[in-house]
């Protein structure tokens, strides 16, 4: 273990190392992967120093995502304490269903819970688990108002027909789970939303009227905290005055946003967060803890356990429910994901979370003014929101964002909303400063001075 370990050690600081000269991989096309890389797996082993050559090769090709250069996805960064917490965690190999198979770690898990719950000022009566993905918390919250509207479900199946409402502007996995759960794609409402991306209360009340007058079931209403283009926060105050009307479960998808919980001045942005019946937040994204740190916290955990509970002799053999994860949690098998966070937090403290969150905000307001005062610029996004959407010089959004990526200059994506299409930085990355996002359009401006040709092509094409 020790000369692995030393192994492990040599490739991260070459890494760390080629970053600093490199803050993009060499590009390796897909169709050049498996000449580009050794990745063969064969009948026999090989020699340490081969399999260190290719394990070393294969880390330095990889797309780098905590570097000053990585502003394509919803997560960035490399914060060393929740690395540590992350790394203690593979190398104790704990699964967190039993307190007799993780015994401290649960109570590091039911700590980092508790204290959620606190910020969103529920009592001893909520509580939550983690799972792997914001995917997977939307999908548990469906299932918890599936089985709150009819707890015969569980036993019997579905055989009302029941619908779920959400923004158009929510994320993808909401329609996948009203499959998973037996409701149905079909059954799912998508709601309008405003020029910011908001839902529509208006839109929403009528859809539920109209769908009780058709004799269905309405269960469930998915508002979104940070939509995965535009960073929009759904209004939860009125909704939840909607869904008191009719009986219907409220969740709240904070995956992208959800941590502004941590931060005084942008906590304004989930107000009424303590009136919904769940909520979900990514650790990875605002908060910068290693992937995946997904939460979901309920305000009846007994929601958690009539769902998720199943009795397995072979598995509960000491301890109480209490200590027993896998009585509220989707998986059996489970590792740890709450140390690298508990880790961070016990560092930083809720203060440190809040500068975390803060930092994004100021980082994006750095961006919007470079934008505003640039007339090559077009600005479509908004204040309050990390999600900065804009183009340049009229070049097709999709041109720039490939051409910037296959050339490892910057990884940034792009998005769409009401028509337009634009590059999207996010500035999800605390650990940047702002001469790094200052840096980032210098980076775009020159690149497009230098490949001027291939951008006066797709200028031509667009018209």
């Amino acid at each position: 273990m020790q000369n692995t370990l030393d192994r492990f050690d040599k490739i991260v600081r070459d890494l760390i190392e080629d970053e600093k000269n490199n803050p993009v991989a060499e590009f390796v096309p897909s169709d050049e992967l498996y000449q580009r890389l050794d990745l063969s797996l064969s009948k026999q082993g090989i020699s340490d120093e081969m399999f260190e050559e290719a394990l070393k090769d294969l880390v330095l090709k990889t797309p780098r995502t905590a570097t000053n250069a990585f502003f394509n996805q919803l997560f960035g960064g490399r914060n060393e304490k929740a690395v540590l917490g992350d790394l203690l965690a593979v190398i104790l190999n704990n699964s967190m269903y039993t307190y007799k198979a993780a015994g401290p770690q649960v109570g590091v898990e039911k700590v980092t819970l508790r204290e959620v719950c606190n910020l969103i000022g529920w009592d001893s009566s909520a509580d939550g688990t983690f799972a792997p993905g914001g995917s997977m918390t939307n999908y548990m919250s469906m299932v918890m108002a599936r089985d709150a509207f009819d707890r015969d479900i569980r036993k019997n199946g579905v055989s009302q027909k029941m619908t779920v409402y959400t923004s158009r502007e929510s994320h993808y996995s909401i329609p996948k789970n009203a499959a998973f759960s037996g409701i149905g794609r079909d059954q799912v409402r998508y709601v309008g939303s405003d020029k910011h991306g908001q839902m529509d209360t208006v839109d929403l009340e009528k859809m539920i009227e109209e769908d009780v007058k058709n004799g269905y079931a309405p269960i469930m209403v998915n508002l979104t905290a940070g939509t995965t283009v535009m960073g929009a926060f759904d209004p939860i105050r009125k909704v939840r005055q909607i869904c008191n009307n009719y009986g219907i479960w409220l969740h709240v998808d904070g995956a992208y946003c959800g941590s502004v919980l941590f931060s005084d001045k942008y906590k304004h942005l989930i107000d009424g967060i303590e009136l919904v019946d769940s909520f979900s937040f990514n650790a990875h994204k605002m908060i910068g803890t290693p992937l995946s740190c997904s939460i979901i916290v309920a305000k009846n955990k007994q929601h958690l356990y009539d769902s998720f509970s199943n009795d397995a002799s072979y598995l509960y053999q000491t301890d109480h429910d209490e200590f027993n994860l896998g009585k509220t949690s989707l998986q059996c098998g489970r590792r740890n994901d709450a140390l690298k966070f508990w880790a961070l937090w016990k560092s930083v403290g809720t203060k440190g979370l809040e500068e975390i969150v803060d930092h994004q905000f100021y980082l994006a307001d750095v961006a919007r003014n470079y934008l505003r005062n640039n007339t090559d610029y077009t600005l479509y996004s908004y204040d309050e929101s990390i999600s900065v959407c804009f183009n340049y010089k009229g070049i097709p959004a999709k041109t720039i964002c490939t051409a910037l990526y296959e050339h490892s200059e910057l990884l940034v994506g792009y998005g769409s909303f009401n028509g337009d299409e634009f590059i999207r930085l996010v500035t999800i990355n605390a650990q940047n400063k702002e001469e790094d996002i200052l840096n980032f359009f210098r980076l775009l401006e020159s690149f497009v001075e230098e490949h001027d040709e291939l951008f006066e092509n797709a200028l031509t094409t667009e018209k």
